[in-house]
């Protein structure tokens, strides 16, 4: 198949990679006079045939996209709040296909709807993470299956070929009950992890958070009360948490005993403690961190999460 991803980030060029060795042809999507690689060094923790991963070393072949062409999917991944920017780059370039939103929003699906305009498209979710190297090496790692939108929900004419698309890289699939309920969700439970992480106001090194945060199961203690504040606001917004509760469900258990399970499986599984390591994305992690906060703070709501706002105060005034 032919895809085309915006940009060059970590999370798109990771699965662009996955997709390319599995045969499909990958294009990218790049400001005009970017000076951009014919290839990148991928150094991989791939998840997908070991559940301890196995550490992997290729090249990537990088190949740009034309402006009037037409794609099979165009894959996006961007920061939040940068939806409208991606979206009229799509437009601008004149580009066709079905748009797949890898992508953390607060919106609502009408919101969503507005924005895309006349694409189709279809929300889904990575569990993929990383970072580029200084000497532009990508290192990442990648789980054995992503988040997507049920066939009912996302109206797409080319589910069977998307399905077929992700299989062929060995990339299951897991359908939630609502994809954007779903995605609410994670950005609630990241506010918790990311607020008690960065408790004492410091929020400029998140790698050196999460590698202290996973160590120390008082604080993962702390972080799973906080999550349990963060999810009060989903459920403000009319989501049924029960819904969800394999994603839910290690918050549901007395607190202490989740922190000490917690800990233990961060030590004794490399995929998961790696990828909390390598989202080193301050802005896009505060973004998330303040959609939450505002939620709560908001008058229709007025939530009281005294634990998530008085972390968060401390991050926000060191900001």
């Amino acid at each position: 198949m032919k895809i085309a991803v915006l940009g060059l980030g970590v999370i798109g060029t990771t699965y662009a990679y996955a997709l390319q060795k599995a045969g499909h042809d990958t294009f990218h999507i790049v400001r005009e006079g970017k000076n951009v690689p014919s290839s990148i060094t991928v150094h991989l923790l791939d998840g997908r045939y070991n559940p301890k991963g196995e550490e992997k070393d290729g090249e990537y072949s990088v190949k740009i996209a034309s402006q009037n062409e037409e794609y099979d999917f165009i894959l996006i991944s961007v920061a939040s709040g940068k939806l409208k920017e991606a979206m009229r780059t799509l437009k601008d370039r004149n580009l066709k296909g079905t748009v797949i939103l890898f992508c953390n929003f607060w919106n609502e699906r009408k919101e969503v709807d507005e924005i895309v305009g006349d694409f189709d498209y279809i929300t889904a979710f990575p569990t993929a993470g990383g970072h580029m190297e200084k000497e532009g090496k990508l290192n990442c790692v990648l789980f054995d299956h992503i988040m997507l939108e049920s066939r009912e929900k996302a109206r797409i004419k080319n589910y069977n070929e998307l399905v077929s698309m992700l299989d062929s890289a060995d990339i299951k699939q897991e359908i939630p009950h609502d994809m954007f309920e779903w995605i609410w969700i994670h950005m609630a439970i990241n506010a918790g992890v990311t607020s008690t992480a960065a408790r004492e106001g410091n929020i400029d090194d998140p790698n050196r958070l999460a590698r202290e945060l996973m160590a120390d199961s008082k604080a993962l203690t702390m972080a799973v009360k906080c999550i349990r504040e963060t999810l009060k606001t989903v459920s403000a917004r009319g989501v049924e948490l029960k819904k969800y509760n394999n994603e839910i469900f290690p918050y549901k258990i007395p607190a202490g005993i989740a922190g000490i399970a917690m800990k233990k499986l961060f030590a004794g599984n490399e995929l998961t403690s790696r990828i909390m390591t390598l989202h080193n994305d301050v802005k896009d992690i505060v973004y998330g961190c303040r959609c939450v906060y505002d939620e709560g703070k908001s008058k229709r709501h007025g939530l009281e999460l005294p634990l998530f706002y008085g972390n968060m105060d401390k991050v926000f005034s060191e900001i």
